[in-house]
Formats: structure tokens, sequence, C-alpha cells
């Protein structure tokens, strides 16, 4: 135990996740929390409760290591995910930090890179979308960006979606004809696009506009984006009156329908006496579920709102779900990562505020506040959040009880001993045999589980030999669980395979599994009714060969019918895009040897690969850069 604080970094942090002295204490059952804790710090830092198999399972931060270390120990007033988590310590690793508000950003990238078990988490991390200006040209784009903020310009947002993006771009360019094209097919226009004819561009690629006329339309977008609408409002009335007394009514007509374009949307997205930015977040906990609405104003624009479940919520807090949810949610590594506003109004009051906001203040360069205690206007806000909040949880709980419904029907319908857990489905997908595809998705009890799909290129197979295809996808997918040491952690076996096919697939999987020897999954397939009808389908029983036909309003037919069509969707996908790659792929890019240069100088001289296919190897060698070896090459892929 070091006796003075050290600097903590990530790279040590990742660093110390081997720092078992030895494999004997890595697997000790019982841990000696009394002799440990004996000599805990006082001092400040972040703890890693560590299982027998040398994995993570939790990561805090404390002001007082010791004292709160200790309390996991205590024999009352413990939670019941405390106690089963307390059980699986084998160790305790600490790292001691010079204050808490640098171990709670070690937690934070710690939980992040981890993901502990009996963490709570935040599964949505992705960057958030914005609306990009690219001030520096000569006539400026603008552009869906998502990513590190890199480029020079002006970003508008963050907001919640890609479709919130695309939606504010589609009516942007109804409204000010700024170009939205990429550079490379702007910088090669001879004539206008379609764009310029439906009057959604001026056409600067072909000098249709000028520099001014251009520029106003950005600013007018600016002001705009910035939530200054009343001014461009106001801006637009004098030059439509101004049209009219020149007698230039059609671009008198232009302002008039942009003002009414204007106050329609007003009506929809401004938020009243709000000219800054702000968040506001609202959380509501029923039966083990937290759901977590956030809501995105930027310059006084509504720019809509998110739904989270986190995962792990269960006998958690409200204070501690909310700490954990704006922690993970806006304290990154990077400072071009997330947009921080200035005002943060939650919900509920919670721990760690103080800290989380100095951090924020630290990472974005402003003034951040988070509050609790609102009035008027941001009261309203927060209610209306708050109701959001609530729905999406009670729609929430409701399919998650339709879906228990359906898994339990459908251990009866099948006559399974236990309620099943985990279903797994395949798929295959070709065109005539070309790019197949197979496509395993996976179902638990709280619907689709998407960070478990797989596709698997088939490869090495008669071209549309369906069975060989499923054959090979099972194997590769189940072969690991023959040799255990090969099995990787948190891997799971179904209760269920479906197989989308009749006899013949169904019989892939059995023999597939018998050559594995995994007796513990229950096999079925469903074929389509005659006609394609969903109320025709059949199931398959792999035991017996026995067809069941089940009613239309089966909720175990649903679920069968549900997890088969994912599979399909998720099939039909990544057939399309193999065979979009391989199609845009030329065959002499597999050849060794032969570069960029060489292959386009090949089909220059022969005039097309279908020539460069005839060829012989003399004629190949006649080519400049085309050595004898070489030509032999080329000669024999094409040949062999």
């Amino acid at each position: 135990m070091p006796d003075k604080p050290i600097k903590a970094t990530e790279t040590q942090l990742l660093s110390e996740k081997t720092s078992f002295q030895n494999e004997e204490q890595s697997l000790l059952v019982q841990f000696d929390h009394d002799s440990f804790l004996k000599e805990l710090t006082t001092k400040p830092g972040v703890y890693r409760m560590i299982d027998a198999n040398n994995v993570v399972i939790y990561v805090g931060k404390a002001k007082n290591l010791k004292n709160r270390v200790s309390s996991y120990f205590r024999k009352s007033g413990q939670s019941p995910k405390t106690s089963v988590m307390v059980n699986q310590i084998a160790n305790i690793e600490i790292l001691i930090t010079h204050t808490e508000s640098e171990a709670l950003l070690l937690e934070n990238n710690l939980i992040k890179t981890l993901k502990p078990r009996y963490n709570i988490l935040l599964r949505d991390d992705k960057s958030y979308p914005y609306i990009f200006l690219s001030e520096q040209d000569e006539f400026p784009r603008l552009a869906f960006h998502r990513g590190a903020r890199k480029k020079k310009g002006r970003y508008f947002g963050p907001y919640p979606n890609g479709h919130s993006v695309k939606t504010s771009l589609n009516l942007l360019q109804k409204l000010f004809p700024v170009r939205q094209c990429e550079d490379s097919f702007y910088k090669n226009r001879s004539r206008a696009c379609l764009q310029y004819q439906i009057k959604r561009c001026k056409a600067p690629c072909v000098d249709l506009v000028c520099k001014e006329e251009y520029a106003e339309d950005v600013r007018h977008t600016v002001l705009f984006l910035e939530g200054k609408s009343n001014q461009v409002i106001d801006e637009l009335i004098v030059g439509m009156d101004q049209a009219a007394q020149q007698l230039h009514y059609e671009k008198a007509a232009v302002h008039r329908d942009q003002i009414a374009n204007l106050r329609r949307l007003q009506e929809k997205q401004y938020v009243s006496n709000e000219k800054g930015d702000l968040d506001i977040i609202a959380i509501e906990y029923q039966q083990g579920v937290a759901c977590i609405q956030l809501f995105f104003i930027r310059d006084g624009l509504n720019l809509g709102n998110k739904s989270f479940f986190p995962k792990n919520a269960r006998h958690q807090s409200i204070s501690e779900l909310l700490s954990a949810f704006i922690a993970q949610f806006y304290i990154s590594s990077s400072k071009t990562d997330r947009f921080i506003p200035s005002t943060i109004l939650v919900s509920h009051p919670f721990e760690d505020r103080v800290i989380i906001e100095t951090i924020l203040q630290e990472q974005s360069g402003h003034k951040v506040n988070i509050k609790d205690k609102v009035r008027g206007e941001r009261a309203r806000w927060l209610k209306m959040a708050q109701a959001n909040a609530q729905t999406a949880l009670m729609s929430r709980l409701s399919n998650r009880a339709s879906v228990i419904k359906r898994f339990e029907d459908l251990q009866e319908v099948l006559k399974m001993d236990t309620l099943p857990e985990r279903l797994e489905c395949f798929d295959i997908s070709h065109s005539s045999g070309e790019a197949t595809v197979a496509s395993c998705v996976v179902f638990d009890q709280a619907g689709p589980l998407k960070t478990d799909y797989r596709r698997f290129n088939i490869d090495n197979i008669t071209p549309g030999d369906d069975y060989a295809a499923m054959y090979q996808a099972l194997t590769r997918r189940y072969r690991s669980f023959k040799n255990k040491e090969l099995i990787k952690e948190g891997a799971k076996l179904p209760d269920l395979l479906v197989i989308d096919g009749g006899k013949g697939q169904v019989k892939q999987a059995r023999e597939v599994m018998e050559a594995l020897k995994i007796n513990t999954v229950q096999i079925i397939g469903i074929t389509k009714g005659e006609g394609r009808k969903a109320e025709l389908d059949t199931l398959l029983l792999s035991e017996t060969n026995e067809k069941v036909i089940l009613p239309p309003n089966s909720k175990a037919m649903h679920l069968i019918q549900h997890i088969r069509d994912e599979a399909h969707r998720f099939a039909i996908t990544g057939h399309k895009n193999r065979r979009a790659k391989t199609r845009k792929t030329s065959p002499l890019e597999k050849i060794s040897g032969l570069g960029p240069k060489r292959r386009q100088l090949l089909l220059k001289q022969f005039g097309g690969l279908q020539e460069v296919t005839r060829a012989g190897v003399e004629d190949l060698a006649i080519i400049n850069g085309i050595s004898k070896a070489l030509a032999q090459k080329i000669y024999d892929h094409f040949h062999s």
C-alpha cells in the first residue's frame, strides 16, 4: 500500500488490471476482509472488487476508502444485490488519488473500460450527431456530422439522434437553399443538379448565385440554428416589403413562404424564455427498472429527447442512478466527445453534485450548474420530462411483461422443463448462391439481445447449398462449447435453437449438436405457410419430426415468428452488404503483387477486364511493368 498519494492515469488503471500477486491468491474463495480493512488507508481513491476468476465485478470511488469499503462487510442493512456481490469477492485492489474529484474521473474511466457486472452501466455511449457548417468555404455547405469535431467550421447540436438532424437539414433546405452536397460532387459539376430544379439549392457550383445572396442565406441559417428565428422573420418581412415595392412579386412570395414556415416551426420547437443551452434530465424507477429521460434545449430550441434504461438498476437508489448516469454521459477522456451545456436540470437531488459540476466545468471551460429546484417555465419543462420518463417506463414494463408471457406460452407449447431464458435463431441469405451469409440473432426475456447477434460469411461450399451453409454456420457458432477452455467469458448456450427452414435444415442442426456432443439444447424449425401467410406457419420438432400448427393468436408462435423475422432481416442486410462489396471489388485486386497502377495499366492496355481474362501469358508480359512471373500469376488466377 503506497504511503503517498499517487497521480493516477488511465494507463496506470489499465496496467493494474492484472496486479494479483500470484495465481493462488486469485483463486481464494473467502476474502479475508478483516485483515484487509486493518491496513486500509483513509485517503480518497478508487477500489476494484475482483472475483475468483480475476474478473473485476465492481468499481467504486470513495472520499475515505476505509469507511466506504468497510460498509460492504456490515452484516445489517445490505441489499440482496450487495450480499451476492460481496460473497463473490476474492480480492480488492486500491488506487489512491489526490482528491475525490480525481477518484470520480478514474471510476468513470474504469467503468467504461471494464464494464463491471455490478456497476450501473449506460449502454448508449456513442457520440451524438451535429449539424456542421463549413464556414471556411467560399460557398459553405451544411452537413450531418458525428464524431470528433476536428474540421474547421461551426457545429450546431448535439441532436438526440440522426433522424432529428436529417429532419432539420431537410427543413433548412426548404427554408434557406444552402448547398448540402459533398465537396467532391460540388467541385465537378458542369450543370445544375436536381436540387436546383426543385428550388432547394441556388447552384453555386455553376455560378448561378452571387456570393452576397448566398452569404445572406447562410447568415439566416446560422441565426435560425442559434434560436434567433424572430430576428430572421423581421429581416424577411423587411425584404418582402422591399421586393413588393419594387414589383418583384416572385421574390416577395418566396419571403412570404419562408416567414410562414418559420412561424409554424416556432410553434413546434421554441421554448419560451429560454435563450441558452440546457439539458433536462428526469428519472422514473419501478419494479427494478429505471428510465432516464433526457431533453436537449439549444439556443431556445427543443432538439428532441432520448430515453435511457441503465443496466443493473435494481436495488439502486435514484440518487445513485442519477449520479452514475450524469458522470458516464458527460464526463469523457476527450473534450470533443460530448457537448456540455451551461445548465442541467434534474428531477431529483443526488450525491456528488458539487464534484460533478467542478469536473464538467473543467472539461467544458465554462460554468456548469446542475439544478433540481426550479420555478416557472423550467419547472413546467421538468414536469414534462418526468411525464415522458413515466410513460416510457410504463411502456417498457408492459412490453417486458408481454415478452415474459410469450416465453411462458412457449414453455408450455414445447413442454420444456424450465422457462427458457435464451433463444437463438439462424437463417441463410444469398442471391443464387452469391455472397452467402448466415445470421444468428439472440433473444432473452427482455427481448432482442443485439450485442450477441452474429453474422457468418459462408465460403467453400457449393453455391446455393443451404444445408451446407447451415452446417458451417452452426459449427462455427458452437464449436467452442466442445472445449471448455475455448469458451469465452459470458458465452452461453441457448435453451432453444430456432432454425428458419424445414427438415433438411433442422437435420443439419441436429447433426452439428451431436458431433459437438451438446445435448442440452432443444431444436425446432419454422417454415413459411402456403402463400407465405403468417397464420399458416408450421413448427417442426427436431426430436420427433412432428409438425405443429399453432393458432394465429398463439403468443408462443408470435415469439418464434418475431425471432425468425429478425434473423431474416439481419441475414439479408449482411448479404446485401457483402454482395455490394464483392461487386465493387475488381478480381484483379486479389492478385498479390498487382498494385493499383499496374491494374489501371492492364485495364487501359486491354480495354477492360474481359479482355484481360482472355489474354495469354505472353500477351500479358508484353505490358511494361508486368514480368513473366506476374503474367503467369494473373493468367492462373483466371484459368485455374
